[in-house]
């Protein structure tokens, strides 16, 4: 197998050892080709070593990784945050579909993300991602977000304002746009009740989430359903009613 080069930037002398021992012993496929204790540093050895992944600290001396990542823009390596950061924070990974490891680093966490790292090398679209993410971070933002959808050939990515409804299809989701065009994602649908704003989306139902800015009409009934600007009709489930209409409460 073919190794990754990687490099590690982290501040703290005592978690780079311990990452490195952690992918010395549990992930062979990893080749550790530097480590940085700042962003300053970090610059010049990614420029340096040219690494295909970072295992990334968010909050380091000389300003954050995510200060780092702006001036390295475009990016051509993959990115794990190993981070503690807030909750807004991870919600922008999840959405740029960039992954993070939260401290202490759980061995099976570490594999798995290894494991996505190494698929989306041959994807090329990290520069997007990252590109997603800071734009995500930035405050004046946080009600515009655009979202990583995973598809067969790669990620769309799409303002979460021009999603309509969603609708289960087993372990993957069709994802409804105002355009009218549709996008089956290699999601299951409760990755996005996760993460969609729940400002503006309800899960209405086990098979479907709804953005409650395109329902046109609701039909009352044991549970109800409700008609789409599009014309689509979602049946909303008895247990799920009432959280549907406290969104119309005031």
């Amino acid at each position: 197998m073919q190794t990754i080069k990687s490099i590690i930037v982290d501040d703290e002398p005592g978690n780079v050892v311990t990452l490195t021992e952690l992918l010395t012993e549990y992930c062979n496929e990893i080749e550790i080709i530097g480590t940085a204790s700042n962003a300053l540093q970090a610059h010049d050895l990614i420029k340096k070593t040219d690494p295909q992944l970072v295992f990334l600290d968010i909050e380091m001396p000389y300003g954050n990784a995510f200060d780092l990542l702006d001036k390295i823009v475009p990016v051509t390596f993959e990115v794990i945050f190993i981070t503690a950061f807030n909750n807004y924070a991870i919600t922008a990974f999840k959405y740029a579909a960039i992954d993070y490891i939260l401290k202490p680093v759980n061995i099976i966490e570490l594999k798995e993300a290894i494991k996505k790292v190494r698929k989306r090398l041959e994807d090329k679209s990290i520069n997007t991602r990252i590109n997603s993410l800071l734009t995500n971070l930035k405050p004046e933002n946080q009600s515009a977000q655009k979202i990583a959808l995973p598809t067969i050939e790669g990620f769309r990515f799409e303002d979460v304002n021009n999603i309509t409804h969603l609708e289960a299809q087993g372990s993957y989701t069709t994802v409804f746009f105002k355009a009218g065009n549709k996008e089956l994602v290699s999601k299951a649908i409760k990755h996005f009740e996760d993460i969609l704003p729940v400002s503006i989306f309800c899960r209405v139902h086990h098979s479907h989430i709804i953005n409650i800015n395109y329902i046109k009409k609701y039909y009352k009934g044991r549970g109800g359903y409700v008609e789409m600007e599009d014309g689509t009709t979602v049946e909303i489930s008895t247990r799920k009613k009432d959280d549907f209409l406290e969104k119309f409460r005031h």
